[in-house]
Protein backbone atom coordinates (compact mmCIF):
# COMPACT_ATOMS: atom_id res chain seq x y z
CA UNK A 1 0.00 0.00 0.00
CA UNK A 2 1.62 3.56 -1.05
CA UNK A 3 0.66 6.79 0.42
CA UNK A 4 -1.77 7.63 -2.02
CA UNK A 5 -4.06 4.04 -1.37
CA UNK A 6 -5.54 3.93 1.84
CA UNK A 7 -7.74 1.56 1.29
CA UNK A 8 -10.67 3.52 1.87
CA UNK A 9 -13.51 4.66 -0.60
CA UNK A 10 -13.68 8.30 -1.18
CA UNK A 11 -15.36 10.55 -3.18
CA UNK A 12 -13.86 12.34 -5.58
CA UNK A 13 -13.63 15.72 -3.83
CA UNK A 14 -11.77 14.39 -0.94
CA UNK A 15 -8.63 13.23 -3.52
CA UNK A 16 -6.83 16.10 -2.60
CA UNK A 17 -6.84 15.48 1.23
CA UNK A 18 -5.75 11.65 0.54
CA UNK A 19 -2.76 12.73 -1.56
CA UNK A 20 -2.38 15.40 0.47
CA UNK A 21 -3.09 13.60 4.35
CA UNK A 22 -4.96 16.22 5.52
CA UNK A 23 -8.48 16.04 6.72
CA UNK A 24 -11.33 16.44 4.39
CA UNK A 25 -13.24 19.89 4.58
CA UNK A 26 -16.78 21.45 3.73
CA UNK A 27 -16.73 23.14 0.71
CA UNK A 28 -19.46 26.21 0.55
CA UNK A 29 -21.93 26.63 -2.20
CA UNK A 30 -21.63 27.95 -5.53
CA UNK A 31 -23.62 30.52 -4.23
CA UNK A 32 -21.37 31.36 -1.05
CA UNK A 33 -18.55 31.73 -3.07
CA UNK A 34 -19.80 34.13 -5.79
CA UNK A 35 -21.30 36.35 -2.87
CA UNK A 36 -17.63 36.32 -1.42
CA UNK A 37 -16.39 37.95 -5.19
CA UNK A 38 -19.00 40.20 -4.69
CA UNK A 39 -18.21 41.49 -1.24
CA UNK A 40 -14.78 41.93 -2.42
CA UNK A 41 -15.52 43.59 -6.09
CA UNK A 42 -17.18 46.12 -3.29
CA UNK A 43 -14.20 45.61 -0.76
CA UNK A 44 -11.81 47.55 -3.25
CA UNK A 45 -14.31 50.23 -4.23
CA UNK A 46 -16.07 48.64 -7.24
CA UNK A 47 -20.23 49.11 -7.84
CA UNK A 48 -21.28 44.85 -8.93
CA UNK A 49 -24.21 46.17 -10.21
CA UNK A 50 -22.36 47.91 -13.00
CA UNK A 51 -23.07 46.72 -16.06
CA UNK A 52 -18.83 45.34 -16.87
CA UNK A 53 -19.42 43.75 -13.84
CA UNK A 54 -22.54 42.06 -14.23
CA UNK A 55 -22.60 38.71 -13.83
CA UNK A 56 -18.67 38.83 -12.44
CA UNK A 57 -18.78 36.86 -9.55
CA UNK A 58 -20.22 34.08 -11.49
CA UNK A 59 -17.33 34.00 -13.92
CA UNK A 60 -15.03 34.07 -11.69
CA UNK A 61 -16.12 30.82 -9.40
CA UNK A 62 -16.07 29.29 -12.42
CA UNK A 63 -12.46 30.49 -14.01
CA UNK A 64 -11.56 29.69 -10.01
CA UNK A 65 -13.14 26.06 -10.56
CA UNK A 66 -10.97 25.85 -13.63
CA UNK A 67 -7.41 26.57 -11.60
CA UNK A 68 -8.36 24.87 -9.16
CA UNK A 69 -9.48 21.50 -10.61
CA UNK A 70 -5.93 19.43 -9.36
CA UNK A 71 -8.94 19.09 -5.87
CA UNK A 72 -11.13 17.03 -7.84
CA UNK A 73 -7.88 14.71 -9.13
CA UNK A 74 -5.66 12.24 -7.63
CA UNK A 75 -2.43 12.08 -9.86
CA UNK A 76 -1.59 8.97 -8.50
CA UNK A 77 -4.05 7.17 -10.60
CA UNK A 78 -2.81 9.04 -13.84
CA UNK A 79 0.23 6.34 -13.26
CA UNK A 80 -2.11 3.46 -13.35
CA UNK A 81 -1.47 1.96 -16.42
CA UNK A 82 2.05 0.97 -17.16
CA UNK A 83 3.76 -0.84 -20.38
CA UNK A 84 5.89 -3.74 -19.71
CA UNK A 85 7.15 -4.05 -23.11
CA UNK A 86 10.14 -1.57 -23.17
CA UNK A 87 12.93 -4.44 -25.53
CA UNK A 88 15.64 -4.15 -23.47
CA UNK A 89 15.03 0.09 -23.26
CA UNK A 90 17.45 0.83 -20.20
CA UNK A 91 18.48 4.42 -20.16
CA UNK A 92 16.70 7.78 -19.10
CA UNK A 93 13.19 9.01 -19.95
CA UNK A 94 12.40 12.40 -20.17
CA UNK A 95 9.84 15.41 -20.73
CA UNK A 96 11.34 18.86 -21.38
CA UNK A 97 9.62 22.29 -21.44
CA UNK A 98 6.31 21.04 -20.21
CA UNK A 99 4.45 24.01 -19.68
CA UNK A 100 3.23 24.60 -15.66
CA UNK A 101 0.62 27.00 -14.64
CA UNK A 102 -0.16 27.25 -10.85
CA UNK A 103 -1.17 29.37 -8.14
CA UNK A 104 0.48 30.79 -4.96
CA UNK A 105 -0.93 29.89 -2.04
CA UNK A 106 -0.01 32.90 -0.11
CA UNK A 107 -1.66 35.67 -2.42
CA UNK A 108 -3.92 33.21 -4.84
CA UNK A 109 -1.97 34.70 -8.11
CA UNK A 110 0.17 32.95 -10.80
CA UNK A 111 3.34 30.83 -11.30
CA UNK A 112 3.54 30.56 -14.51
CA UNK A 113 6.58 28.47 -15.93
CA UNK A 114 7.88 25.33 -17.58
CA UNK A 115 8.99 21.73 -15.71
CA UNK A 116 11.33 19.34 -16.78
CA UNK A 117 10.82 15.66 -15.57
CA UNK A 118 12.58 12.17 -16.06
CA UNK A 119 12.89 8.67 -14.82
CA UNK A 120 14.90 5.75 -14.92
CA UNK A 121 12.63 2.99 -15.97
CA UNK A 122 12.39 -0.60 -14.07
CA UNK A 123 10.77 -2.90 -15.75
CA UNK A 124 7.57 -1.05 -17.07
CA UNK A 125 6.91 2.36 -18.36
CA UNK A 126 4.35 4.81 -18.13
CA UNK A 127 2.60 7.10 -21.49
CA UNK A 128 4.33 10.11 -21.47
CA UNK A 129 1.00 12.12 -21.33
CA UNK A 130 0.25 11.06 -17.50
CA UNK A 131 4.03 12.88 -16.67
CA UNK A 132 2.28 15.87 -17.64
CA UNK A 133 -1.47 15.24 -15.72
CA UNK A 134 0.69 14.47 -12.75
CA UNK A 135 2.04 17.83 -12.91
CA UNK A 136 -1.00 19.14 -13.33
CA UNK A 137 -2.68 17.41 -10.90
CA UNK A 138 -0.74 19.07 -8.40
CA UNK A 139 -0.27 22.35 -10.07
CA UNK A 140 -3.71 22.75 -10.23
CA UNK A 141 -4.07 23.26 -6.30
CA UNK A 142 -2.89 26.38 -3.95
CA UNK A 143 0.63 25.79 -3.91
CA UNK A 144 4.40 26.30 -2.74
CA UNK A 145 7.09 25.53 -5.95
CA UNK A 146 8.83 23.63 -3.23
CA UNK A 147 5.66 21.63 -2.31
CA UNK A 148 4.61 21.18 -5.75
CA UNK A 149 8.65 19.73 -7.14
CA UNK A 150 8.40 17.45 -4.12
CA UNK A 151 5.02 16.25 -4.40
CA UNK A 152 5.74 15.43 -8.28
CA UNK A 153 8.52 13.84 -7.96
CA UNK A 154 7.77 11.46 -4.84
CA UNK A 155 4.49 10.47 -6.65
CA UNK A 156 6.08 9.51 -9.40
CA UNK A 157 8.74 7.54 -7.36
CA UNK A 158 5.97 5.75 -5.10
CA UNK A 159 3.74 4.72 -7.86
CA UNK A 160 5.56 3.44 -11.00
CA UNK A 161 8.41 2.67 -8.49
CA UNK A 162 11.00 3.50 -11.02
CA UNK A 163 14.89 3.43 -10.35
CA UNK A 164 14.99 7.25 -10.07
CA UNK A 165 13.61 10.07 -10.42
CA UNK A 166 14.18 14.04 -11.51
CA UNK A 167 12.35 16.87 -11.82
CA UNK A 168 13.57 20.64 -12.45
CA UNK A 169 10.88 23.57 -12.15
CA UNK A 170 11.53 27.18 -13.33
CA UNK A 171 8.69 29.26 -13.09
CA UNK A 172 7.71 32.95 -12.93
CA UNK A 173 5.64 34.08 -8.93
CA UNK A 174 3.66 36.75 -9.98
CA UNK A 175 3.44 37.62 -6.01
CA UNK A 176 7.01 38.79 -6.72
CA UNK A 177 7.09 39.83 -10.22
CA UNK A 178 3.82 42.29 -10.65
CA UNK A 179 3.53 43.54 -7.29
CA UNK A 180 5.87 43.41 -3.30
CA UNK A 181 9.56 44.04 -4.99
CA UNK A 182 8.06 43.64 -8.45
CA UNK A 183 11.05 42.29 -10.00
CA UNK A 184 9.36 40.82 -13.10
CA UNK A 185 12.71 38.94 -14.43
CA UNK A 186 13.27 37.22 -11.66
CA UNK A 187 12.02 33.27 -12.55
CA UNK A 188 12.45 30.47 -9.64
CA UNK A 189 14.48 26.92 -9.84
CA UNK A 190 13.36 24.11 -7.82
CA UNK A 191 15.13 20.50 -8.23
CA UNK A 192 14.38 16.83 -6.83
CA UNK A 193 16.36 13.95 -7.05
CA UNK A 194 15.19 10.29 -5.71
CA UNK A 195 17.00 6.97 -6.59
CA UNK A 196 19.79 6.77 -8.80
CA UNK A 197 19.33 10.31 -9.76
CA UNK A 198 20.09 11.31 -6.10
CA UNK A 199 22.98 8.63 -6.19
CA UNK A 200 24.75 9.03 -9.57
CA UNK A 201 26.16 13.20 -10.19
CA UNK A 202 26.83 12.38 -13.11
CA UNK A 203 23.29 11.02 -14.49
CA UNK A 204 22.02 13.91 -12.48
CA UNK A 205 24.33 16.39 -14.21
CA UNK A 206 23.21 14.95 -17.62
CA UNK A 207 19.48 15.47 -16.88
CA UNK A 208 20.08 19.21 -15.77
CA UNK A 209 22.06 19.54 -19.47
CA UNK A 210 19.31 17.94 -20.86
CA UNK A 211 16.83 20.99 -19.51
CA UNK A 212 18.95 23.62 -21.46
CA UNK A 213 18.89 21.74 -25.00
CA UNK A 214 16.88 23.61 -27.52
Amino acid sequence: MTPYDTGETRETSDLADIALDRPAITKPSQEDAEAAVDVLLRWIGEDPTREGLAGTPGRVVRAWREFCSGYDEDPAQMLARTFEEMEGYDDMVMLRNIRLESHCEHHLVPILGVAHIAYMPDRRVVGISKLARVLDGFAHRLQTQETLTAQVADCIQNILQPKGVAILIDAQHQCMTTRGVRKPDVSMITTRFTGIFKKNELLSRRFLDQTKLG
